[in-house]
């Protein structure tokens, strides 16, 4: 239940979110649902496709895709105060990236999967919604090159594997939970950033590359 309430509250800040880089983009009101709906519930698609998993999420609850559209509409009334409020959206989108990670983890454990590809999974859930946003919107995928993203999909993805192995079945979604949203809010306070390879090419045709810490 506590999972249930917390993905639709992080599907609803994602859809917000995702209607302001539509709004950035000039869209109109199909251009704006679409990137919001992607955002929100296009990581639990890419999943389920490469899973095999049917029906989709939203296909199964289509409730989760009309609250996408009514999200990203509404965002084009309001936001001047989505923008005002980031901060808050910034604590909804951690909360909802540790929740996506706990039920991708959840939807292979429950598929009988080897526990990398839950990994996996969590990692596809909570990450390709801002990749089709970024993506349809033109402009570089933010999770690949921003903030701990993806890493803290893994980090939550494998202590719940961790902690359902070892029998805490009982703590093991709120800590899960806790723990991710605490590492991605660290993340973005601290600017904490995986080292990154940047390719230069020297004026002679050479190149040479370099990896920034």
């Amino acid at each position: 239940m506590l999972l249930s309430i917390i993905y639709v509250i992080g599907i609803t800040a994602e859809a917000m979110t995702g209607a302001l880089s539509a709004g950035r983009r000039n869209m109109d009101w199909f251009g704006v649902m679409l990137v919001a709906s992607a955002t929100a519930i296009g990581g639990g698609s890419v999943r389920d496709i490469i899973l095999g998993n049917y029906p989709l999420t939203w296909v199964k609850h289509p409730e989760y895709l009309l609250i996408t559209c009514v999200a990203g509409i509404l965002t084009t009334w309001v936001a001047k105060w989505v923008v005002k409020f980031h901060g808050i959206f910034i604590r909804l989108d951690a909360l909802g990236l540790a929740a996506f990670s706990v039920i991708g983890c959840q939807v292979g454990i429950n598929m009988g999967l080897h526990p990398g590809i839950c990994l996996v999974a969590a990692i596809v859930t909570g990450v390709s919604g801002g990749l089709l946003r970024d993506l349809i919107c033109r402009q570089a995928p933010l999770v690949l090159h921003q903030d701990l993203y993806a890493s803290v999909a893994l980090v939550v993805a494998a202590l719940y594997l961790a902690l359902l192995h070892f029998g805490f079945n009982e703590i093991a979604t709120v800590s899960s939970l806790i723990v991710g949203y605490v590492m991605r809010m660290a993340s973005v306070r601290f600017k904490w950033r995986l080292p990154t390879f940047c390719l230069i090419d020297n004026s002679d045709n050479n190149s040479e590359s370099t990896v920034k810490h």
